[in-house]
């Protein structure tokens, strides 16, 4: 059986082709078997919320309220975080700084690209 990705979206093994296809059974999220070839091939690619790719040094906003940890400051919603580091093999997160809180690392599912 050949070596079929996790789900891109919710991260579950629990995949399968379907025509040009690939499908979560867990999520029912789709995407193109092409897209995921490209990604093994080219290393990782990270994408926000809304599945647009991000890089170094783009700016995105939260999408929701979040809880930092070791802080008592929440990070709001629509709080703007510039000049993002990606994590290296980690296509879930990335590393920024937002105006009141340094050193923050966050989940990509709960950012859009600015």
């Amino acid at each position: 059986m050949p070596n079929i990705p996790a789900c891109p979206l919710c991260a579950m093994e629990n995949t399968y082709p379907d025509g040009d296809n690939l499908v979560c059974a867990d999520c029912g999220h789709e995407w193109p078997i092409a897209v995921a070839a490209a990604a093994t091939e080219a290393g990782v690619v990270v994408r926000d919320v809304n599945g647009n790719v991000l890089n170094s040094g783009d700016a995105v906003v939260v999408i929701k309220d979040l809880k930092v940890k070791g802080s008592s400051i929440p990070l709001k919603q629509g709080t703007v975080i510039r000049n993002i580091r990606l994590v290296e093999g980690d296509d879930e997160h990335i590393e920024g700084n937002s105006d009141k809180i340094k050193g923050l690392v966050l989940k990509v599912c709960f950012l859009k690209k600015a």
